[in-house]
């Protein structure tokens, strides 16, 4: 039975029909289900912002932000996300179509997917847009979710020398190794990159390769590219529904803009370098800059009518991310770093990350004229910033691998979030949300932006400063000596608990073992626990023995000499036993606890306890 919501029923199940009923506007809410969301606690910020739409940890959608688009695929208003998706592990891939969180279609691809967009072809009604996904050397074109056009990127000659040597291998005058040596010298040496058929001979073994040959000599040697990425760009108008047209990168280092009705290629531009993100604005007809990150760790900036790059940024690590926000380039760093530049090359500002960014996307609120960049970070958080200043943070429950932000069903500003495992999170921002600089996590105090009453500078002071310009270079000598002499006593001391083990950590490899101790109790009897692990991942170690040196005069234990069961990796395993105080003086000792393999003298580690003074002696 289907229930709607009412006055009677509870706060949280009311919520959760408001937000079912943004992807199922049809139906009611069958409320027998549990109302906890999701299994984790977003952060109180987080939550003020953003309603919990749907989580499916096992939604096995495995991409990347570059192959996430929304779209009115159908015209009919209802906007739907498409996922070109890689499958899992690599195989298997597949163009997904969700509607809410059920997948609409899926539909097999020949290739890996590199990206995929929304545009539109034409004017005439009605203004359905197309949906092209990059995969391999093609572009596939879908209208009505349906196949409309395929375009296959140009072939590109091959090298002679090759097309010679294969040539020679048709008319039977070279052998196959004579061949495959022939081969290797070319694809070091030569500017031209071998064809596909000449890079599997290379891998055969030498069995294999006379079939290869056979198979194959026959054949014309065709060399293709493939596609790195891709995106949109407006033909002639900067309105949100005019027609735009495609730019392909393409592993061959060109970019290509393609007729968005009848996929010619309007301009190729070449690069130094293979592009692995592409940021445009503007429009073809007019006026437009196209910024390239590359894989040698350059971002490239050209403009209309330039076959070349105009300007050059040069990064100081690879991109992980680029991302245009208004005027201000926004590149992420595998140095978990970002950084603002201007569209020629000047560096504006740079934000340290706390973990390592796997993706990054723009975040677009034309409702508030919000533009900002998302960044999703290794630790399961999504970033939100507005040039440096940080205005919300995301926690999800594991690393985030893509980012989209859109219209999603009937809401206007949805945030779709997929991970590492597979899992699939949408959240909905409230239409009452306001992002404020510094609401995403608690920043220094204001008093420490306040300038402090500095006292007026003495005698002494000034003589100070003279003193060490005058012996600067001696005071420098001097503290040098002492911080090496630090590091060598340092050393020596480590190097001396490392032979005596006095460290409660093993230091070899074969005896990966961990202890500490804890003293229970006021006396005169105290209970003695070892927690003994094994670190290692996979081996068991099997014959230890533990041995406790201590004043006999002052302490007495039932056992000082015991074997240690089987330690099983992981595991913590506590190990009891009972020390009796004999003095009733007030005065205490350190007993000393050793573990020993059997038939070795030199202990692997060991610890000192320092034993509390027996209170019940002291006080009678």
């Amino acid at each position: 039975m289907f229930y709607t919501p009412s006055s009677e029923l509870p706060t949280h199940l009311i919520l959760r029909n408001q937000l079912r009923q943004v992807f199922f506007p049809s139906v009611g809410i069958h409320l027998p289900r549990p109302p906890q969301l999701f299994p984790y606690s977003p952060s109180s910020e987080a939550s003020s912002k953003w309603l919990d739409a749907h989580y499916d940890p096992m939604a096995n959608i495995h991409t990347f932000s570059a192959c996430l688009e929304l779209a009115d695929l159908h015209g009919d208003g209802e906007y739907k996300l498409v996922v070109g998706d890689l499958g899992p592990g690599g195989q298997q891939p597949c163009l997904k179509v969700l509607k809410g969180p059920t997948v609409l279609s899926e539909s097999p691809l020949p290739a890996l997917p590199a990206a995929a967009a929304t545009f539109l072809m034409e004017q005439h009604e009605p203004r359905t847009p197309a949906l092209a996904l990059a995969s391999g050397p093609c572009v596939y074109v879908y209208k009505n979710l349906r196949p409309y056009f395929k375009f296959s990127l140009p072939q590109l000659p091959p090298n002679p020398l090759e097309q010679d040597l294969w040539n020679q291998a048709k008319e039977d005058r070279i052998d196959p190794l004579t061949l495959k040596e022939m081969l290797e010298g070319i694809r070091e040496k030569a500017e031209v990159p071998l064809s596909a058929q000449s890079l599997r001979f290379l891998q055969l073994e030498p069995s294999e390769m006379e079939a290869f040959v056979n198979q194959h000599k026959s054949k014309s040697i065709r060399r293709q590219t493939v596609i790195t990425t891709m995106t949109t760009l407006k033909k002639n108008l900067a309105d949100e529904d005019a027609v735009s047209c495609l730019v392909l990168g393409t592993e061959n280092k060109e970019l290509l803009v393609l007729d968005p009705e009848a996929f010619t290629v309007l301009a190729k531009m070449s690069l130094p370098s293979v592009p692995v993100f592409l940021e445009v604005s503007g429009q073809f007809d007019v006026e437009f800059r196209l910024a390239a990150a590359c894989r040698n760790g350059n971002i490239y900036i050209l403009r209309r009518d330039s076959k070349r790059p105009k300007y050059c940024i040069e990064l100081s690590a690879q991109p992980v991310g680029l991302v245009r926000v208004h005027k201000v380039l926004v590149v992420g760093s595998n140095r978990d770093s970002l950084h603002g530049f201007t569209h020629k090359g000047k560096k504006l500002w740079t934000v340290q990350m706390p973990a390592a960014i796997l993706t990054m996307n723009l975040l677009e609120q034309r409702s508030r004229g919000l533009q900002a960049v998302m960044a999703g970070l290794a630790n399961g958080e999504v970033r939100i910033y507005r040039d440096k200043a940080l205005l919300s943070v995301v926690r999800t429950p594991d690393a985030v691998t893509s980012l989209c932000f859109g219209r999603y069903g009937r809401e206007d500003h949805t945030l779709i979030v997929t991970t590492r495992g597979g899992g699939l999170i949408i959240k909905i921002l409230k239409r009452t949300a306001v992002f404020v600089e510094g609401g995403g996590e608690a920043g220094p105090p204001p008093a420490q932006a306040m300038k402090l009453n500095m006292p007026r500078k003495t005698r002494l002071y000034v003589d100070q400063t003279l003193r060490e310009r005058e012996a600067g270079t001696a005071m420098h000598r001097t503290f040098q000596a002492d911080l090496y002499l630090l590091r060598l006593r340092a050393a020596r001391a480590y190097a001396q608990a490392l032979e005596s083990s006095l460290s409660p950590v093993s230091a070899t490899a074969r005896e990966p073992l961990k202890l500490h101790a804890v003293v229970q109790g006021l006396g005169p009897t105290f209970k003695l626990t070892l927690h003994l692990q094994n670190t290692s991942t996979a081996r068991p170690i099997l014959g230890l023995l533990v041995c406790f040196l201590y004043n006999e005069g002052l302490y007495a234990l039932p056992r000082a000499f015991f074997k240690v069961p089987l330690l099983v990796p992981g595991l913590n395993y506590p190990l009891e036993t009972f020390v009796e105080s004999l003095s009733d003086k007030g005065i205490s000792d350190i007993i000393k606890v050793l573990v020993l393999r059997e038939g070795q003298s030199a202990p692997l580690l060991s610890a000192h306890i320092n034993m509390p003074v027996s209170e019940g002696l002291a006080a009678a």
